[in-house]
């Protein structure tokens, strides 16, 4: 099952390789190796720390920096794994997963930089590991935005889950994955995202997409969690109007939380930050300002 977009956005996703590839630096606190990059600003501006979702890498991000940079510090982390994380993160070699392993593994590198408070954005199923962390250290976070946020599984979500447990064994994973990839993002204005959401994938190890497949185990008590506990943070979703397997969840969370709120992109799908990046970066920009006079 082969995504024909790969003509329209290779060259798209070269530069953003290219840009990523430049002056990274690994972090090694208590054994964990890490990939990040940071693009600073001025030491007095605000830092803005920014985690992708399974699958991807910090290029997610790439429609983002320029404009992000121009207001914050901004920090980008490739989560043990994926992106130029993945052939450090020896340390856990056989081990299993649990989202608090890996929102440490952010704090840890925040730790490491001396960075004492941030904003956080994430996308996907980063926005958990960014509510995870501020479950963990809620006085870290200055405000969260939270892109094709995930905090719900509804009876389709829930399915695709049961279908991966049930032929990842026999079927290969990037069959699956741009399975799950048409469905989450099926427009032709999805493309460019699925095209990313699909590029990254492929270059996970197999040992990889096991630890991370087996961490669904715990999505919906973890989501049922922390839509309970509605943390004290300010907290931007920005969702896109087509996202249909997980916009109707954040409409109805938003509803019950004071400090939250949604913005719905027209014209855009999960991804929503690449889908519609100069609507997404204006919204997300102003939210983070605000958050910070405040």
């Amino acid at each position: 099952m082969k995504d024909n977009t790969e003509g329209i956005t290779e060259d798209v996703y070269r530069t953003a390789k290219e840009q990523q590839e430049k002056e990274q630096k690994a972090v090694l606190p208590d054994g964990r190796r890490l990939f990040y990059k940071i693009y600073p600003n001025s030491p007095d501006a605000p830092w803005l720390t920014l985690v992708h979702g399974v699958g991807g890498s910090s290029i997610i991000w790439f429609k983002q920096i320029r404009e992000f940079s121009k207001h914050f510090n901004v920090l980008v982390v490739d989560l043990r794994g994926h992106g130029r994380s993945r052939d450090l993160f020896s340390a856990y070699m056989g081990k299993e997963y649990t989202f608090e392993d890996i929102s440490t593994d952010v704090l840890q590198v925040l730790e490491h930089l001396n960075i004492k408070k941030s904003h956080f954005m994430g996308v996907s199923l980063g926005t958990i590991l960014i509510r995870v962390i501020a479950e963990m250290e809620p006085e870290r976070g200055e405000s969260m935005t939270l892109a094709g946020a995930i905090t719900r599984l509804n009876i389709r979500s829930r399915f695709l889950v049961w279908v991966a447990k049930v032929f990842k064994p026999v079927i290969p994973f990037m069959w699956l994955y741009r399975l799950f990839a048409r469905i989450l993002m099926p427009s032709k204005r999805h493309r460019e995202s699925r095209y990313l959401f699909i590029k990254e994938a492929q270059k996970l190890y197999r040992r990889e997409i096991n630890r991370w497949f087996k961490l669904l185990k715990d999505v919906n008590p973890l989501l049922q969690y922390q839509v309970e506990q509605n943390p004290e943070i300010p907290t931007l979703y920005l969702m896109g109007d087509e996202d249909h397997l997980f916009l109707q969840p954040v409409k109805e969370l938003v509803r019950e939380n004071k400090m939250a709120s949604l913005i719905t992109i027209e014209n855009s799908g999960h991804i929503c930050n690449v889908d519609q990046p100069h609507i997404f970066n204006k919204h997300a920009i102003q939210f983070l300002k605000q958050t910070t006079a405040a």
